[in-house]
């Protein structure tokens, strides 16, 4: 069985002064009744919603084609376990509500089809304290795109067209933690880990050994670093070419693209920071994906629009011309935590 990441802590519907208004039957301009709908308690499987404030108060229902970020995949009454006086749950708890109710609702909506280590994450929206208090107990499953540090990222077209793989558009910039791990899109000239220089499509087939991906991929990735770079001489700055692999349980999700990325030579097996692009200046500008899968970076010069991924693991062209075998790390995916309205 497929096992979907649940959200540390789930989101929530909206107080009541944050309704909006839908426009119900028919008639001339002044003669539309109208009712106060609120568009996370009136969302279907298939809807997808945006908003722009962390309290959600400006939520609205999109086209998924647009930016958003949730996209609803089904809807659950949880009232025969949580009664009229049941206490509000408690994150833990939530977690447990998300793979119960919303885990197997979310792979039937994606064909029976999930990548555990892919860009979606799998959560509820939760009515929050107040409407709990008032007898609330339905939810709406959910799928969104988080960033390594659990940062939600804006996506474009409906989750179950997409390739679930865990990339970014090349260009875009990961950031690195206090604790020394990757952190959420940054601009490439503020310290990160890693930039993307480019995406890979691995040919189809049977799923191909990390050491048969590796083969194919230190000499694309080492040529599209190259294009990418205008061939820049990246060891005297420190820096190595990079990729990403694909475990065996998202090649079975139909996963099949990886980034080749820049970093910095790790230091005790430490990632480093490092700062600026090695993007050829001269170079025509980057575009995006079509269509892209989360909002772009905002940097001086626009880089296109992150794929949001990280993937299961990553390799690295070894630093001199010697026959080593590359060296590995495992990424693990970091699911968001979002602070419920009182």
């Amino acid at each position: 069985m497929v096992m979907l990441g649940a959200f540390a802590g789930a989101l929530v519907l909206l107080a009541l002064s944050t309704l909006t208004g839908w426009p119900v039957g028919a008639g001339g301009l002044g003669s539309t009744p109208t009712t106060t709908v609120n568009p996370v308690m009136a969302a279907q499987a298939g809807d997808c919603l945006n908003w722009t404030k962390k309290d959600l108060s400006d939520v609205q229902k999109v086209d998924c084609a647009a930016q958003h970020l949730f996209e609803v995949t089904g809807v659950a009454d949880i009232s025969a376990d949580h009664g009229p006086g049941a206490p509000f749950p408690d994150d833990a708890q939530w977690q447990q509500i998300s793979q119960e109710r919303c885990a197997q609702t979310s792979l039937d909506y994606l064909g029976g089809k999930f990548d555990p280590f892919g860009k979606y994450t799998v959560g509820p929206l939760n009515p929050g304290e107040r409407l709990w208090g008032e007898g609330q107990r339905t939810l709406r499953c959910g799928l969104q795109v988080a960033g390594p540090a659990g940062g939600l990222l804006p996506a474009y077209g409906t989750a179950r067209t997409q390739d679930q793989s865990d990339v970014y558009d090349p260009g875009v910039c990961l950031g690195i933690t206090e604790t020394k791990s990757v952190a959420d899109p940054v601009d490439c000239a503020k310290p990160h880990t890693f930039e993307m220089t480019g995406v890979v499509a691995m040919p189809p087939g049977e799923f191909p050994s990390p050491e048969q991906q590796d083969q194919l991929l230190v000499g694309e990735c080492t040529r599209i670093t190259a294009e990418y770079s205008g061939g820049a001489d990246l060891k005297a700055r420190g820096l190595i070419v990079a990729w990403d692999t694909r475990v065996a349980e998202s090649w079975a999700a139909g996963s099949r693209l990886v980034n080749c990325k820049v970093g910095a030579l790790p230091a005790d097996n430490v990632l480093v920071a490092w700062e600026g692009s090695v993007r050829n200046p001269n170079a025509p500008p980057l575009t995006t994906s079509n269509p892209p899968q989360t909002t772009a970076v905002e940097q001086d010069e626009p880089t296109g629009a992150p794929l949001h991924s990280q993937s299961n693991s990553s390799s690295a062209a070894p630093p001199s011309s010697s026959d080593s075998e590359p060296p590995k790390s495992n990424e693990t995916t970091t699911t968001p935590t979002t602070t419920t309205t009182r």
